[in-house]
């Protein structure tokens, strides 16, 4: 009972919570209850055949190997050289832990969701199939991932290494 009444109190303190990171001068937001850690910072990355081009391989994260996919060539936008402001967004979906490559992490910010609205209708293809909701955030915007948009069941299903 009081297991089930910490898992509650835990869920309820990370609502609304989401992560925000930069892509190019465009912020988003994963929800953080999803988020594991953030690695500050790019580690030898072990390029895997036949994955996705988006995945770029497999870290070693203290003896836990993991799959890394930047987001960047996931959205189809240009490659970009990895800097030391790049960190890697680590998080868990259906007990597949996939690393998420970033141009820069933001902050945790809350938003309600009353602030929260969906993707303008046409917006649904291309990159913007990723998009649960809009956030409002002050006079600013946040794109809210999906995250179990960004990592299908098929790239689940390959990247699930353990």
């Amino acid at each position: 009972m009081a297991e089930a009444f910490a898992e509650t109190e835990m869920e309820e303190t990370q609502q609304d919570k989401y992560l925000t990171f930069a892509l190019d001068g465009e912020f988003y937001g994963i929800e953080i209850t999803y988020v594991t850690e953030i690695i500050g910072g790019i580690q030898a990355i072990t390029p895997v055949p036949e994955l996705p081009g988006y995945v770029k391989g497999i870290i070693n994260l203290r003896g836990r190997i993991i799959p890394v996919m930047d987001v960047r060539l996931r959205f189809r936008k240009e490659a970009r050289e990895y800097t030391d402001r790049t960190c890697i967004i680590v998080i868990e979906l259906q007990q597949v832990t996939v690393g998420l490559i970033v141009d820069t992490v933001a902050e945790v910010t809350v938003i309600p969701s009353v602030d929260i609205v969906p993707p303008p209708e046409g917006a649904k293809g291309g990159n913007n199939r990723y998009i649960k909701g809009i956030g409002k955030v002050g006079d600013e915007v946040r794109l809210l991932l999906d995250c179990y948009r960004l990592i299908s069941q098929d790239d689940m299903e390959k990247l699930a290494l353990d």
